[in-house]
């Protein structure tokens, strides 16, 4: 329980009511109420993006990361959210093809778990050290590792068969992948954790904490409610990943 809240349950509720005890997106007061009920080591990830009218960019992202860092969270990584085959195209500009992620903590973050890839190269070999303006190069004998941790540019799919294989999630008119929920989840919290969505929409977040056995609860708004808890219910039928 956290509070008068059960664990692993969606509730459908303004999530500024939730926090402090019509769904309207008053963003200030989230920033500001997440920051309140956030424990001191707690990672919030904010996706976003800009809208673009006759134009120009709002620069929503930047004006909504400036404000989190106001209310006292630290802004610990700023990400991008890469999509392989986005369709927004736009006849006088390049192809718009990103949005941010936000990494804000509450102080230093309590857990960082990173995710790694494979190296071109490994084993023992001499590497390149202390070079200087004369440009002689240097080397040492060093070791390549086998992995080393991701760039904190992410790529993913979009759409069915991308962002998710749920047909029913397409309901809610923007989803966000999957495993960009499941990443992040790896990465800043551990088995038992809690992960709280406070918009949660077609249930994204509420399925991939429950995949990777992490505890959740969320508000969502009521047109979406239902369609969240059928996302949750069907895992024990699929497969994903």
């Amino acid at each position: 329980m956290i509070g008068e809240f059960e664990l692993d349950n969606i509730y459908n509720m303004d999530c500024l009511v939730g926090m402090k005890k019509g769904y309207q997106f008053e963003f200030e007061n989230i920033a500001t109420e997440l920051f309140r009920v956030m424990k001191k080591g707690g990672v919030v990830v904010w996706v976003v993006g800009d809208k673009i009218k006759n134009g120009d960019r709002s620069l929503t992202s930047f004006k909504q990361c400036i404000f989190f860092q106001e209310v006292g969270f630290n802004v610990h990584d700023v990400m991008i959210y890469q999509k392989k085959n986005t369709p927004f195209m736009r006849s006088n500009a390049y192809t718009n093809c990103y949005e941010f992620m936000f990494i804000f903590s509450k102080g230093k973050p309590n857990t960082f778990n990173p995710l790694k890839t494979k190296t071109v190269r490994q084993g023992m070999e001499k590497l390149v050290f202390n070079k200087k303006a004369d440009g002689v190069n240097k080397k040492v004998l060093g070791e390549l590792k086998e992995e080393k941790t991701l760039t904190n540019i992410w790529d993913y799919a979009v759409g069915l068969g991308g962002s998710t294989n749920d047909k029913i999630a397409f309901q809610h008119t923007a989803i966000f992948p999957e495993k960009l929920a499941h990443d992040h989840i790896l990465s800043w919290s551990n088995e038992g954790d809690i992960v709280f969505d406070p918009m949660c929409g077609s249930g994204t977040t509420c399925k991939m904490a429950r995949i990777n056995n992490r505890r959740y609860f969320m508000e969502i708004s009521e047109e979406y409610t239902e369609l969240a808890k059928k996302r949750v219910g069907l895992l024990n039928n699929q497969l994903f990943l």
